[in-house]
């Protein structure tokens, strides 16, 4: 999953949340030694629903609609499809509007500023500039970070051309994201009421 994806399913806890939105950007296993615990978890809460989403059938579906043209890249570019679900049909899973939402969360990621990892640092600022957590539920927006992730891979990814895809089968990885977005708020829940 994406951002919006991460800091929603963080149920409402900032400093899970924070360390949720950052996991991509921690490495190693001994993050609990640079972070507060309430951080750390949320950087495991950020693993488990990674994993949880690697092994999905449903996720593999939507992978398998766009592995033949862009292979090993065809799971980033479902992650960001399901955020432009989540962020389009907002209204379905939070009762704040999302324009709200994504305020309250440029908060408190600058309120946390002094532990954000670099990479996160040097992002922020475009993120809160361009709101991508609104407009990723717009095609436009949608294009925008295709072709923001395309621009900083190794290779020619061609992710920023998976608009298209996303234009042709929409009702196919809407229903996809639906459904599978069930299975994963029940898994983030479960982890945090465990951990």
């Amino acid at each position: 999953m994406n951002f919006l994806a991460h800091i929603y399913l963080s149920k409402d806890h900032p400093k899970i949340m924070v360390g949720n939105f950052i996991g991509d950007f921690v490495k190693g296993k001994h993050f609990s030694d640079q972070f507060e615990p309430e951080i750390a978890k949320g950087i495991e809460l950020h693993r488990a629903i990674d994993e949880f989403t690697d092994r999905h059938p449903i996720v593999h579906q939507s992978k398998d609609r766009l592995r033949p043209k862009y292979r090993h890249y065809a799971g980033v570019i479902v992650d960001i499809f399901y955020d432009h679900f989540l962020s389009k049909y907002w209204r379905d899973y939070h009762v704040l509007p999302l324009t709200e939402f994504a305020a309250n969360t440029y908060t408190i990621l600058k309120d946390y500023y002094s532990i954000l990892p670099d990479g996160v640092k040097n992002m922020l600022p475009y993120m809160i500039k361009d709101n991508w957590l609104v407009n990723y539920g717009h095609l436009n927006g949608i294009g925008q970070a295709l072709k923001g992730v395309s621009r900083r891979t190794r290779y020619d990814s061609k992710m920023n051309e998976s608009v298209h895809e996303l234009e042709e089968f929409y009702e196919e990885f809407k229903t996809e994201f639906q459904s599978f977005f069930l299975d994963l708020k029940s898994h983030a829940e479960a982890f945090i009421k465990q951990n």
